[in-house]
């Protein structure tokens, strides 16, 4: 029998670092065993797979007792596309609302990781090859607002950075720690009675404007980037699809509501104003034309999809079809299985789009994510600064830079 081959399967209710109950996954072969619990986003996609079926957690683990783990017993772990498309068999539905997309990742997940304890191998040499030797560049939120702070920041949902100039791993997260720290001090001159609350993943939660917010972050960057020597980009994640009414879009702490073409010009000022590397979501995730639009200005910008892909290779053709983006966000969890995000990834290299492997709002304490982008090449993660489930991921690629040698390189960004 391989060593590989699946023995056992258990899966439990756990919580995620906001409190959100989801599901753990543990997965036992004849030579190893693997365990992930899959995370759970605050704003998510319309398109992506269903997080639970409709009878909630409960039936999520009678469905995987009664209907997962007994088809998956004697399969090779290690022919992962194989156990993910059984996993697609037994749901039996687009979107994985029968056993649920929890379920469903969290199982992919668990399985990669058995299979590679079973064959001796680090998980991101097993899932991308002798070709996983390219580490990503951290993109983290200094300062949040939107669904992530509870409506209690600015509108828009994160202002982050990246360290484009690091040389190594240990650096762009020296960086990244730096801004962080330093933001704090000029947030408190801007309001005094800040108390230092953080959202839900790590970042800062002022009560001030998006504007401020980017003033501050953009001073901060500059000041960290004349330390060390090193360039600092910013960017934003807009959430825009959080701040569509259907017909305008509506920033509640401004007082303002735009609309389509309103929006366009607002984030086109905020491009040149804070010579934005990084702009994410800048409209709902319907409106490809107005994402292509915003493309054709500017080329040298990434321009990326969130919502508006949902981790899915035929949107990301068709986006990429119309020149709607020049980077998709990856979330294993928005596609239910490894296998569709890494077509989804693939598909995004195939038509010269930036993959951005990135957590949830809602995340666990596993590190699985820094494997997946190394193993995926995605040259760039979104993990956060601060907190403990975002620097489980932060810490465990300087594991792999280390573990990697003399082979460990930055990966290359356009």
């Amino acid at each position: 029998m391989p060593e590989a081959s699946i023995s056992d399967l258990w899966i439990r209710r756990v919580y995620t670092g906001r409190g959100d109950v989801t599901l753990e996954v543990e997965v036992y072969t004849e030579g190893g065993y693997g365990r992930a619990a899959a995370p759970a986003g605050a704003s998510r996609g319309k398109y992506e797979v269903r997080y639970l079926p409709d009878g909630g957690i409960e039936e999520a683990l009678s469905n995987f007792e009664k209907l997962v783990a007994p088809e998956l017993l004697g399969m090779d772990a290690a022919e992962q596309a194989a156990v993910d498309m059984r996993l697609a068999e037994i749901d039996g539905t687009e979107d994985f609302s029968r056993i649920g997309g929890a379920a469903a990742i969290a199982t992919s997940m668990a399985v990669a990781r058995a299979a590679a304890t079973a064959l001796g191998m680090p998980l991101y040499y097993h899932l991308g090859g002798a070709l996983a030797r390219n580490v990503p560049y951290p993109l983290g939120n200094v300062i949040g607002g939107g669904k992530h702070s509870r409506g209690l920041g600015p509108d828009v949902q994160e202002i982050l950075v990246v360290p484009v100039g690091a040389d190594d791993i240990y650096t762009a997260l020296d960086i990244n720690v730096r801004i962080h720290r330093d933001v704090l001090s000029e947030i408190l001159k801007t309001d005094p009675s800040f108390t230092g609350g953080k959202n839900d993943e790590g970042a800062w939660t002022p009560r001030v404007s998006s504007e401020t917010a980017l003033k501050i972050v953009q001073s901060v960057a500059k000041a960290v980037q004349r330390e060390v020597g090193a360039e600092v980009r910013i960017g934003v994640d807009m959430a825009a699809s959080s701040l569509w009414d259907g017909e305008k879009y509506v920033y509640r702490n401004e007082g303002v509501a735009r609309g389509v073409r309103e929006q366009l010009e607002y984030v086109k000022a905020l491009i040149d104003r804070y010579d934005l590397y990084y702009v994410e979501d800048p409209f709902h995730e319907e409106d490809f034309n107005s994402f292509a639009e915003l493309c054709d200005m500017y080329e040298d910008r990434l321009i990326v999809g969130d919502d508006l892909f949902v981790t899915n290779a035929e949107r990301i053709s068709i986006g990429a079809r119309m020149g709607a983006a020049t980077g998709v966000i990856i979330k294993p969890d928005q596609r239910g299985t490894l296998t569709g995000a890494y077509e989804a990834a693939r598909m995004a290299v195939s038509r010269g789009l930036t993959p951005i492997a990135s957590h949830r709002s809602g995340d666990t304490e596993y590190e699985l994510l820094a494997h997946v982008a190394v193993g995926f090449g995605t040259p760039i993660i979104k993990a956060g600064i601060m907190g403990g489930e975002r620097t489980a991921k932060l810490n465990e690629l300087l594991r792999i830079w280390d573990d990697l040698g003399r082979a460990a390189r930055m990966a290359r960004l356009r």
